[in-house]
């Protein structure tokens, strides 16, 4: 059995896996006569095709039970999908690297604080949204176009799976 328990999400730690869209630390430059604070280009979003459009969507999501099994992942080929919470609530974040299918080896478990978004890259495993609170909200850029831009694997009954609560 595996066992994953979320490590604090930082930029460095989740790299391979796409990025983390948050303020702190970062450059910013002043707009709007001076009143507003803009922090450029925090992630980029990735199209697969030239005619593919980004997208903004809203997801409202329930908490699940913890410990929490980990029966699946998946992947979207096609562009990233970045997830910004709305309520300042924690998330709990489950990734693989890129490949044919998640190497079990090498599943890795983050959770934001809540100021926290992040941008999964092109392709990388990634367990659906977590949400930490009874119910939350949560701003996702993605991409829609032609092709099929999700993938799931489900692991096999032998492989036993399990999130600890943060």
């Amino acid at each position: 059995m595996l066992t994953l328990k979320p490590q604090p999400l930082t930029a460095e730690a989740f790299a391979p896996f796409g990025d983390v869209i948050e303020t702190r630390d970062r450059d910013f430059f002043m707009i709007n006569k001076g009143n507003t604070q803009r922090y450029h280009r925090l992630a980029d979003v990735s199209l697969g095709k030239a005619e593919d459009t980004a997208i903004i969507s809203i997801f409202k999501t329930h908490a699940y039970t913890m410990p929490m099994p980990i029966s699946m992942l998946e992947r979207h080929p096609l562009g990233s999908q970045a997830f910004i919470p709305l309520n300042g609530e924690p998330f709990l974040i489950v990734v693989a690297p890129l490949g044919e299918t998640p190497d079990v080896s090498k599943i890795q478990a983050f959770i934001s604080d809540g100021q926290q978004g992040i941008n999964y890259h092109t392709g990388v495993w990634h367990h659906p949204v977590i949400s930490c609170a009874a119910e939350d909200s949560f701003l996702v850029i993605d991409r829609t176009g032609e092709g099929h831009n999700c993938d799931e694997y489900d692991f096999p009954a032998e492989i036993s799976i399990q999130l600890l609560p943060a």
